[in-house]
């Protein structure tokens, strides 16, 4: 893939495409009302409240089952088996657009929120944050939108939806209860491992987040890929990357204490990009107070 430098040049040049795709201001950022469209239903946007909707939604059954299949099968032996194969990254060279265009073949089975392929979903969030956050001061932002899920494009190379999408957690200590479907977490080996299912496990208080082994995923792909090709992005943009499917934290309030030097500020701005995920309401309401982002 290219270099970060290259892929806001790709930013740019993709605004044609931007348009094409741009069900951008009917919608909600994660296109919410896409099923009920499909399904002839009379379109509506979704509240705050309705979205992140693990309980019943049209898609439950499919997301339930895919988030048991991660809980069950990501242990901390399967995650460091699956740094050390994707990690050599050798599966392929492409820009940052010819990822996104392939991500047309991709609907996120962890999503409630949509049907819609994931390409459409990067597109909106680049564009919502451009809007929210306008000026060149906040061009990596812009970028991280456009970014931050071209990881799950291993779902496309052969890699399980399971080990590719949905929230992330980490693995070597206990299991939160603000992991969503927390009752899976009990059918995960680690649960009953001596070390990972004490609180702390592996770590020490205020280690600092960025030492913590993270579930398997595009987040993790994501960010990895982009430290390999030189990237360029503050570690705000990195941590917005890494950390943005990491729910417990930066919502749920769990594994505090493991935050460590600087960590308080990186949260600010993962916080900052999850308020995009939400109607415009809500998002407009986090751009007042910027944090800084080193």
């Amino acid at each position: 893939m290219a270099p970060v430098a290259t892929a806001k040049r790709e930013l740019e040049a993709g605004e044609a495409q931007v348009s094409a795709r741009r069900r951008v201001e009917e919608e909600p950022t994660d296109c919410g009302d896409a099923s009920a469209a499909a399904t002839g239903k009379a379109a509506g946007k979704k509240t705050e409240e309705e979205f992140r909707n693990y309980t019943d939604s049209e898609r439950h059954a499919i997301v339930e089952e895919t988030y048991r299949k991660m809980h069950v099968n990501q242990t901390f032996d399967f995650v460091k088996g699956r740094r050390a194969k994707w990690l050599k990254f050798d599966h392929a060279e492409m820009t940052i657009l010819d990822a996104i265009e392939l991500l047309d073949g991709l609907v996120d089975d962890s999503d409630p929120d949509t049907a819609l392929p994931n390409s459409i979903h990067d597109f909106q969030t680049a564009e919502r944050i451009r809007k929210d956050w306008p000026g060149e001061e906040y061009d990596w932002f812009h970028l991280v939108g456009l970014l931050h899920d071209v990881g799950k494009i291993i779902a496309l190379w052969g890699e399980p939806q399971w080990a590719a999408v949905g929230d992330t957690f980490p693995l070597g200590c206990a299991f939160s209860d603000k992991i969503v479907f927390p009752e899976q977490m009990q059918l995960n080996a680690d649960s009953k491992h001596p070390v990972y299912s004490t609180e702390d496990g592996i770590y020490k208080p205020a280690c600092g987040m960025n030492q913590l082994v993270m579930s398997w995923g595009h987040d993790e792909y994501m960010y990895e890929m982009l430290r390999k090709n030189g990237c360029t992005l503050p570690a705000a943009g990195l941590a917005m990357v890494r950390f943005h499917s990491f729910y417990p934290w930066h919502t749920g309030g769990a594994y505090m204490r493991f935050m460590g030097e600087g960590d308080d500020e990186l949260l600010k701005w993962v916080k900052v990009r999850g308020a995009e995920r939400v109607p415009r309401r809500a998002a407009q309401g986090a751009r007042t107070h910027a944090p800084s982002h080193g």
